[in-house]
């Protein structure tokens, strides 16, 4: 893999803000910080549009700060917000579709998802927020979590406040479509996994491949289950076939919502593919010396990042519900069994 957005890299490594850059004479990368977050910054993607006006993949997370680098990044190149024509989105998460409402309200310009994710901000919208840390609780509760530490590890309802403020997005883009980019050919390219809709796109006259956060080029995105994910859900087996889906595209740059731009599509894809491989199988490992366990329990057997003791709040939560994702696989694999019921333990199965 070689690494093409050398600025950005560097920016990472002295942990600032990467500049605004002209990636071609009509295409710019423009960060938006993201508060509190190691990820720092999400990457959005501004576009000179045939006829004029510019377009937009992703937007940032929903802050006077963040609102501030957008609409200076755009004055930089020299646009504005009321330039804008319209803004595709790559999934429903807050650092991506967050600062969209503020966008189509200050531009008029439309805002585009897949119908999966369209769906998820729908219901996020119209539910109450308390409603929606209920439901969250109790799916703890069924992953093995006692009901006090689930209660504090996702908290009042005033944590979800901006998510029920989200756009509801005025146009869907279903796999193979092409955006509305006059002068660009976009094509949109399903990849369910980290989200139920999550889209990446394909310029097919460049070979430039906007991964979103499906392809970053040095971690795996958060591969969770969660209360909607229904009880047949697999959001790690869809990971893993997005991944094959798009592995031997003919990129030329890809270019990531998160850290640095990069080329080697498929040796990344591969290094993706063998480390979930690797954790499926310490995962295993840990239900084979722990029967009886649940994804509660089995999270802090496995190999994070930091000791398992500094894990809490929303961090614990990511944890436990991509460990429930990667059991939801294995019982699919037919390696391990549930014992049923509000609160299943997983053993292995006899083979």
């Amino acid at each position: 893999m070689e690494i093409t957005g050398t600025v950005q890299h560097e920016a990472w490594q002295a942990r600032t803000l990467p500049p605004v850059e002209q990636l071609r004479p009509d295409l710019w990368s423009i960060p938006v910080p993201i508060p509190h977050n190691p990820l720092r910054y999400v990457s959005t993607y501004a576009f000179a549009l045939d006829g004029g006006g510019l377009g937009l993949i992703d937007t940032g997370w929903e802050s006077e700060e963040g609102w501030q680098a957008l609409t200076e990044g755009l004055a930089s190149i020299g646009g504005g917000i009321s330039d804008l024509r319209g803004v595709l989105v790559t999934h429903l998460h807050f650092d991506h579709l967050g600062l969209a409402a503020r966008v189509r309200e200050a531009s008029g310009a439309w805002i585009a998802m897949h119908p999966a994710d369209v769906d998820v901000v729908r219901r996020l919208t119209t539910t109450e927020a308390q409603a929606s840390v209920d439901a969250e609780v109790e799916f703890l509760v069924s992953l093995g979590a006692p009901r006090e530490e689930a209660l504090s590890d996702v908290g009042g309802a005033e944590n979800l406040s901006g998510f029920h403020r989200m756009a509801v997005a005025d146009r869907l883009l279903e796999d193979g479509e092409h955006a509305d980019f006059p002068g660009w050919d976009l094509r949109a390219v399903h990849t369910p996994g980290h989200t139920p809709g999550h889209l990446c796109f394909a310029e097919e006259r460049t070979g430039l491949f906007f991964s979103g956060d499906h392809v970053l080029p040095r971690i795996s995105p958060n591969i969770s289950s969660g209360p909607n994910s229904g009880p047949d859900g697999d959001p790690l087996g869809d990971f893993m076939t997005s991944l094959q889906a798009v592995r031997d595209l003919e990129a030329t740059e890809v270019l990531p919502a998160h850290e640095w731009r990069f080329r080697g599509l498929a040796d990344r894809v591969d290094s993706l593919t063998e480390h979930h491989e690797r954790r499926l199988t310490e995962l295993l490992d840990a239900i084979r010396a722990h029967p009886h366990a649940t994804p509660w329990d089995l999270a802090s057997h496995l190999t994070w990042s930091r000791p398992w003791e500094q894990y809490a709040r929303r961090m614990r939560i990511f944890a436990v519900t991509e460990t429930n994702a990667h059991v939801r696989l294995l019982a699919r694999r037919g390696l391990v069994v549930s014992s049923g019921g509000p609160v299943p333990t997983w053993t292995a199965a006899v083979r």
